[in-house]
Formats: C-alpha cells, structure tokens, sequence
C-alpha cells in the first residue's frame, strides 16, 4: 500500500494571494509551482513548494476565494514545519522585511534541536526547524 499513495499538499485559504505567494516564495525561499484562476468559481490556487508533488515533496496550496480578505484560523490548526540550515538568517530576514517571530531561534524545551516560530501574512505558523 505504501508503494501507491503519497502526500501531495497542504491547503491553506489566504486573504491577499500576492501577498502570501511573495512570503512564501521570497522569504521562505519556495517555489511558484503552478498557478489555476478559476473565474467561474470565483477562486485562485498556487501551489508553492521546495519541489513538486511529483518529486514526493510537501507542497502548499494557497487558495484565495474572491472577496475573502481574512479568515479566522480555529483552535484545530497547528503549523507547517520547514527545515533549513539557519533558521537564525532566516528569522533576520523575515524579521527584516515585517515578519512576526512568534518564537525566537533555539532549542526546543527538554531538547537540542533548534526551532523558531513564525507567523505568514494570514496568521497561519510556521515551525523552522535547524536542519544541516
């Protein structure tokens, strides 16, 4: 069974669709994968990620529904999870260009591996664990 499934994507609803693609791409460093407009259903989707789907990557499908500019992100939502290899750079940069750190680089409680919180433009975080 393992030989014929796979993990494709996360979904997440944005309110500013450039705003969240120019996050995700410029300051986490992903890709714009593919991009569907759908007027008839009054909706968008970009998918971003380190690779594609195809390439067994974890990818994120952003969707922005017309008119919808905030979203309310409930108590059942955690985070995503992107590894990197200096997640004290990478909070700078975010930092740098207007990002909340929600949780400053270091370890994790009762351990040594290195995390940090952030939040995207739509409050939506996102774990940055150290990875070499």
């Amino acid at each position: 069974m393992a030989g014929t499934h796979s993990f494709l994507h996360t979904m997440i609803r944005v309110g500013n669709l450039e705003r969240s693609v120019k996050f995700y791409t410029e300051l986490l460093g992903m890709q714009e994968l593919r991009r569907r407009d759908v007027p008839d259903g009054k909706y968008t989707l970009v998918f971003v990620g380190y690779a594609s789907e195809e390439e067994g990557a974890g990818v994120v499908e952003l969707t922005y529904n017309y008119g919808v500019d905030k979203y309310e992100i409930g108590t059942g939502f955690g985070h995503l999870a992107v590894g990197m290899p200096d997640i004290y750079a990478a909070c700078e940069k975010l930092r740098a260009a207007g990002a909340k750190i929600t949780r400053e680089p270091g370890p994790v409680k009762f351990g040594t591996t290195i995390i940090a919180f952030v939040e995207d433009p739509d409050g939506y975080k996102i774990e940055l664990i150290q990875r070499p």
